[in-house]
């Protein structure tokens, strides 16, 4: 019984959060990008999960990437564009299931403060088209103690 009336004072607050405007997703990088397409552009350009994650700010599930155990030599680059967002240099291994870096390529990643979920996060976004990498956490290794938490789907790897 305790069980149950949990789930249900649960399930009226996260209706009472949304009905007062409360967002339950990410809010899309605001501005204007050099790399522009059309939402059907987009579309066809990009798998559902790569659209979802890079167009929606979604996220992928933990510990299903590929490129989360990958430690080749190469350059990460995003999914949408193409643009080049992080080396391999810089990746390591964080244990949450995504691939983690310590930092990003200069003036590739933008960033936004992002406030879904009740709670203030910092949101990565690619400079050139605005398409949701993931967030950057400040329990990274030195020697920038930031923790770029990037879904895989957002990445394609280009070995060196």
């Amino acid at each position: 019984m305790t069980d149950r009336r949990n789930f249900l004072i649960a399930g009226a607050a996260v209706a009472g959060a949304a009905a007062f405007g409360f967002a339950l997703t990410a809010k899309g990088a605001e501005g204007d990008f050099p790399f522009v397409l059309s939402e059907a552009e987009w579309r066809e350009r990009l798998d559902e999960m790569e659209f979802y994650v890079l167009r929606e700010h979604g996220t992928e599930r933990a510990f299903t990437s590929e490129l989360d155990k990958l430690y080749a030599p190469g350059i990460y680059n995003c999914a949408g564009c193409a643009q080049p967002l992080y080396s391999s240099e810089v990746k390591y291994d964080s244990k949450t299931g995504w691939p983690s870096f310590w930092e990003a390529l200069p003036g590739a990643i933008g960033t936004s403060s992002d406030t879904t979920f009740m709670m203030v996060r910092t949101e990565c976004h690619c400079s050139n088209c605005g398409g949701h990498l993931g967030h950057i956490f400040d329990d990274g290794p030195d020697p920038t103690g930031k923790r770029h938490c990037i879904n895989g789907v957002s990445l394609t790897f280009v070995a060196a």
